[in-house]
């Protein structure tokens, strides 16, 4: 450590004292130039700003990802499927109901890959009385312009539902089934 001699007494004091240690008289002070080091002091103001940024970028995405979630689980409309199941509800709600004085409509089914199935029973006839085929060619045209034309079946041709017509006898035999797909019918 470098040592300074008093102005008062000529004392020597260390330089990094306010007194002199004899005569008690203040020291001058020196200021010792150190050269400055040519370091740039480093700013966070650049490194804020792209903190900033990609906050601000992931925020705006949090944002559009929670809000498409909100739309979707709790704003869209229920899947066709659902409609579809829905609606064979309804209507098993009225069955069996007889549709003319031959044909009861027993139930309808909502099934898979976009289909609905309705269920009849020819109430006065027998599986051995009568040939499918030519049921089949007596009645098919007849329901495929009613799917055509039936302000009530809209909501399927619009969804290309496939219906299914399934007849069976007054005993529970099987004699036919129809099946109309969005070919058939737009």
């Amino acid at each position: 450590m470098e040592k300074v001699k008093c102005p008062n007494c000529e004392a020597e004091n260390l330089s990094n004292s306010k007194y002199c240690s004899r005569c008690g008289h203040a020291m001058p002070t020196f200021v010792v130039n150190k050269p400055e080091e040519s370091v740039i002091p480093q700013t966070n103001a650049s490194t804020d700003k792209k903190k900033k940024a990609i906050g601000a970028v992931v925020g705006v995405l949090a944002f559009f990802a929670s809000y498409f979630a909100v739309q979707y689980f709790f704003f869209s409309p229920p899947a066709f499927d659902k409609v579809m199941m829905a609606a064979a509800s309804e209507i098993n709600k009225t069955c069996p109901i007889m549709v003319d004085q031959v044909t009861r409509l027993d139930n309808a089914i909502a099934l898979p890959e976009n289909s609905l199935q309705y269920n009849y029973t020819l109430v006065n006839i027998e599986s051995t009385e009568v040939n499918p085929d030519t049921v089949k060619k007596y009645i098919e045209p007849g329901i495929i312009n009613l799917v055509k034309s039936s302000p009530d079946m809209k909501i399927y041709r619009d969804n290309k539902t496939t219906i299914i017509y399934n007849y069976r006898d007054k005993n529970g035999v099987f004699i036919l089934k129809l099946v109309v797909t969005p070919e058939m019918y737009q």
